[in-house]
């Protein structure tokens, strides 16, 4: 298809993105959407679009209720305009995933995105109330509620995260939000042993510590560490102080350090990036049997690991697209072997290894599901695991 076929349509309302949507499925046109394109590499190139529906239009607060902690917007708002929002009532949703001035909150749906915090306050599935969703048809549908009790009916909002726009096209969602904590500790340390970063997260989950967030940056010398300790000041001392302590025993220098820019910076190296996800005891397993492997084929590669969790985001800037892909091919080998996943989230052009690697288990329930919301494969046609 040429791309001068391709029409980008702007609605400046949920009515209007409606009716674009109707109008395609009359005329048998594939849409794919776009937001603040943070994650717009994740997943397969379109199979084919004649329409790319804007949603940044889609920028409006519906509904917010301070006094039970939720909200309702729509899906083209930037995570940072909400941030801002929301301050006023010193209130947050957690959620601190890289580049929030231009991630939409459709966009972090889709892609299931997440950050640092995600050690205590999990993903969006854990996050998210209700949603509405435009089918390909043009009909808006909703799941879920206005409160964070309400758990009747189809559990749209957790279906719809994660679908990479395949299901429908995200126009409003609600959020449970927490308070801004009264102090923020954010604490860092280095070393040059790899195993010591699992060591951390055992420690801290050993001794009932409860940080935030948990991440750790590849460093010349091996990694840097931060810990982030986030509530009422008293508690956050304490806690910082039994960290302190902690790295002590382990002849660590403890010191305080901020990782926002560190995390973003990791996360967005590099024109090939991809997303390992393991059970987390199998982190002490990676840096042999993975991120060894890797350096020696690739040289220089970013790191960012979330250890409670067990994901490890990797970055490269590729010079040599058949030896790195080999490697990834590799390195993809290894983490299956562990019990976990590769998952490509950026890539050159030219670049021939499967996104997804094997297919899940789940596969058959997915395409169950793309079958019933849209079975004409008008949505992002291609994009999704399996190529749905």
């Amino acid at each position: 298809m040429e791309r001068a076929t391709i029409q980008r349509i702007a609605p400046a309302s949920v009515a209007g993105a409606e009716a674009v949507l109707g109008s395609a499925a009359g005329s048998g046109a594939t849409v794919a959407f776009v937001g603040g394109e943070t994650e717009f590499g994740l997943g397969y190139p379109l199979e084919r679009v004649e329409v790319f529906l804007d949603t940044k239009g889609l920028d409006r607060v519906v509904e917010y209720a301070p006094e039970d902690l939720v909200v309702e917007v729509e899906a083209g708002m930037t995570l940072g305009a909400l941030q801002a929002a929301l301050r006023a009532n010193r209130q947050r949703l957690a959620l601190d995933p890289p580049l929030p001035a231009r991630a939409t909150i459709g966009g972090l749906i889709a892609t299931n995105a997440f950050g640092p915090r995600r050690t205590r306050f999990g993903t969006l599935r854990d996050l998210i109330v209700g949603i509405s969703l435009v089918r390909a048809d043009g009909v808006r549908v909703r799941g879920g509620g206005k409160v964070v009790k309400n758990v009747a009916g189809f559990d749209l909002p957790k279906i719809a995260v994660g679908s990479l726009g395949t299901l429908g096209m995200i126009a409003t969602a609600t959020f449970r939000l927490h308070p801004l904590p009264e102090a923020v500790r954010m604490l860092s340390v280095r070393t040059n042993r790899s195993g010591m970063v699992r060591t951390i997260a055992r420690e801290l989950i050993a001794r009932r510590m409860e940080p935030s967030a948990v991440a750790a940056y590849d460093d010349p010398a091996g990694y840097e560490v931060y810990v982030v300790f986030e509530g009422f000041e008293a508690g956050v001392a304490e806690q910082a102080g039994r960290f302190a302590a902690l790295a002590s025993q382990f002849d660590l220098r403890c010191e305080q350090g901020a990782f926002a820019d560190r995390d973003a910076a990791a996360r967005t190296y590099g024109d090939l990036r991809f997303r390992i996800s393991v059970p987390p005891s199998a982190l002490d397993a990676l840096e042999d049997e993975v991120f060894a492997p890797l350096r020696e084929a690739l040289g220089h590669f970013s790191v960012a690991i979330y250890p409670t969790v067990g994901i490890a985001f990797l970055g490269c800037i590729v010079d040599d697209i058949e030896r790195t892909a080999a490697a990834v091919l590799t390195a993809r080998a290894s983490v299956e072997r562990l019990g976990g996943n590769l998952v490509i989230t950026e890539a050159p052009s030219g670049w021939n290894v499967d996104v997804y690697g094997t297919l899940p288990a789940s596969f058959g329930l997915m395409r169950e599901l793309k079958s019933r919301f849209d079975p004409e494969r008008h949505l992002n046609r291609g994009r999704f695991v399996g190529r749905l």
